[in-house]
This record gives structure tokens, C-alpha cells and sequence, in this order.
């Protein structure tokens, strides 16, 4: 082998090695944050069940749920995720994070055995289900980015649901069962997503 032809191949390998701790950088921010996903929604579910939160303001906090997981979305939409667009997701998730510290804390509690907690409370743990169904499909690698913007945009479609479904303090039967099709369906697609043919 002559030294130009060693010399590219040390190149190639050099170029080949960059590219991998790229992509594995990439995927660990991803992983970090739709992890971040299901720890604020799990903190939502646990405000509801001990009581420190109410329906309306567990509605109010979906909206902030819903506006991060359209951050999400934007952002993964072509595959790649740049460090304006990874600090823009923390600071979002760095204001929600402190709203719901603020609903849990404050003079404002809320009736977990009512109906309407109860509803909330069922909505918000299908939440942290299909939250981390796409974390783990992104940590395994069955979900690329560009799969993941897409199921993100979903959940920000059902978070959506929720949060006009609380705002007036009070989730009836009716607006639950439009919240579970779309999580229905969101699970359908979560599923395909995780088994098709695209790999990270």
C-alpha cells in the first residue's frame, strides 16, 4: 500500500469516526429531551393524584406541554438538531418546569377523587405512556428524528385537547373520549413508527 492511498484511508476513518460521535451527540440530545417529556408529564400526573393541582391549572400546564412538544416538532423536522434550536427546547422546558413547580406549590388544590380530576388524571398517564414509548424508540434508535418531530407534533395535538378540555376547571365525559381517539390513534402510529423499516 503506498502512503497517498494510507493516508486517505487514515482520512475516510478519521472523517467516519467524526460523523459517529455526531450522530451519537445528536441522538443523545433528542434522548434528553423527550426523557425531560415524560418527567414533566409525570410530575403533571403526580400534582393531580396527591392534589396540589387542580384540573384547570393541569390544563393550564398541557398548553405548555403542547407548546414544547411544537418546538419539538419544528426543530427535528429535517433531521438534524442544531444547539440554537437544542437551548430554545431546555428554556421552554426550563419555563414549564417552574410553572409546574408554582401550580403545585401555591394556595390553589384540587379534588383528586372528583370525575373530573379522575378524567385528567387517566389523560395525563396515557401522556406519560406514549411520552416514553418515543423516548425509548429514540434511545434504541427505532425512531429517527424526523419520526420523532412527527410524533411529537401529535402529542402536541393531544396535550392540546387536554388543555381545552380543563380550561374550565371541569373534563365531562364527552371531551374525554375525543382525548382517548387521539390517543388511540397517536398509539397506532407510535407503533408503526417503532417497527418499520427506518432506523436512527
Amino acid at each position: 500500500m503506498n502512503v497517498s492511498k494510507s493516508r486517505r484511508l487514515a482520512l475516510f476513518g478519521a472523517i467516519a469516526l467524526g460523523l459517529g460521535f455526531a450522530v451519537s451527540a445528536q441522538a443523545q440530545s433528542v434522548a434528553q429531551d423527550t426523557q425531560r417529556d415524560v418527567n414533566q408529564q409525570q410530575r403533571i400526573e403526580q400534582g393531580l393524584k396527591s392534589g396540589q393541582l387542580s384540573t384547570k391549572e393541569a390544563s393550564r400546564l398541557e398548553h405548555g406541554e403542547a407548546r414544547i412538544d411544537r418546538t419539538e416538532q419544528r426543530d427535528l423536522r429535517d433531521g438534524s438538531l442544531t444547539s440554537a434550536e437544542r437551548a430554545q427546547i431546555q428554556r421552554e422546558q426550563n419555563n414549564e418546569s417552574k410553572a409546574i413547580y408554582r401550580d403545585k406549590h401555591n394556595d390553589v388544590k384540587g379534588n383528586p377523587d372528583s370525575r373530573s380530576s379522575e378524567r385528567m388524571q387517566h389523560d395525563v398517564q396515557r401522556d406519560v405512556n406514549q411520552e416514553k414509548r418515543i423516548h425509548n424508540g429514540v434511545d434504541n434508535g427505532s425512531l429517527t428524528n424526523r419520526e420523532t418531530a412527527h410524533l411529537e407534533g401529535r402529542e402536541a395535538h393531544v396535550d392540546h385537547e387536554e388543555a381545552r378540555a380543563g380550561a374550565d376547571g371541569n373534563v365531562n365525559a364527552r371531551e374525554q373520549r375525543r382525548i382517548q381517539g387521539t390517543q388511540n390513534r397517536d398509539s397506532k402510529r407510535i407503533y408503526r413508527d417503532k417497527h418499520n423499516r427506518a432506523h436512527r
